[in-house]
């Protein structure tokens, strides 16, 4: 069976990503594939932005979450892959192409990825994970792949999914309000039984954490939910939880950046304290926004 972009539709979600999403969408416009971008209640004229562009629009009225817009741009796509797009990454030209060529060529497998490209040229790989078997933990460089290669994780930053597999496992964790939904989504592929691919001759530039404009509340809500997530999917695994000296550690941190004046650093470790004690106390993550536990 042969593929084409039109078997793809590509999921945006975005939340204040005005300044990024014309150079994401008019990328994947030039690779054939359109665009469903989910926007989360922004602020700025992100979805007005992305409607110019020539991208279907799904507006939530609350900030639902990535893994929770991300799913429900899946639902609402009609394609047999569903294409996961960070605002601020660019897919290279030709690996559209690649990645399908890919999915041809592994009928196993139901993830792909590109390589990722950061702005320093870097390319980012993710060999090693919190969810990861110890024994894949313990290499302390990062070997590249040359050619092809089944690993067991890729970045959700840019990843080619079999639509039908991706929505039988329930999609993302629903309860994740941000961080570790790519983590989990590919350890849960793979106790299914599914191949995850890195697709070598396929590039896309990232640009890292450019999808909102950075200020102090969002890295505490940031940092919040990174503590949360990690304590969540510890959990849910049965892994060693985050223990208190990472909690007083990160409370001497907050103290000592406040004490001179970086209020950036402050919020964003004052964040993973109160993400950590929230998540040990059983508050959810999806309480703190203002959400109900049930998918959308």
């Amino acid at each position: 069976m042969s593929f084409s972009p039109a078997d793809i539709t590509a999921i945006v979600v975005s939340f204040d990503s005005a300044e990024v999403l014309p150079a994401c969408l008019a990328a994947l416009a030039g690779e054939g594939v359109r665009a469903l971008v989910v926007d989360n209640a922004s602020g700025d004229d992100s979805a007005a932005v992305a409607e110019r562009s020539g991208a279907t629009v799904l507006r939530n009225a609350r900030n639902e979450g990535y893994g929770r817009a991300n799913n429900r741009g899946a639902r609402a796509a009609d394609t047999p892959f569903i294409l996961i797009v960070n605002p601020d990454l660019e897919i290279g030209a030709g690996a559209i192409a690649a990645l399908l060529a890919a999915a041809e060529a592994y009928p196993d497998a139901v993830a792909f990825a590109p390589r990722l490209i950061e702005p320093s040229g870097r390319v980012f790989l993710q060999p090693r994970s919190l969810l990861s078997p110890d024994h894949l933990n313990r290499a302390r460089d990062i070997v590249l792949p040359q050619g092809d290669a089944c690993l067991p994780f890729l970045s959700g930053a840019c990843l080619l999914l079999r639509r039908e597999a991706f929505l039988a496992l329930g999609g993302f964790d629903p309860e994740i309000f941000l961080f570790y939904e790519d983590d989990d989504l590919c350890r849960r592929l793979r106790e299914a039984g599914h191949a995850l691919v890195h697709v070598d001759g396929a590039e896309a530039r990232h640009g890292r954490g450019r999808s909102s404009a950075p200020s102090a509340a969002r890295r505490f809500t940031a940092r919040w939910h990174l503590a949360w997530s990690e304590y969540h999917v510890s959990r849910k695994y049965d892994l060693p939880r985050p223990g208190l000296a990472r909690i007083l550690e990160n409370a001497a941190k907050t103290a000592g950046y406040g004490l001179i004046l970086n209020r950036h650093k402050m919020m964003a470790h004052a964040g993973s304290v109160a993400g950590a004690l929230a998540a040990r106390a059983g508050r959810s993550a999806l309480a703190r926004q203002g959400l109900e536990r049930a998918e959308p």
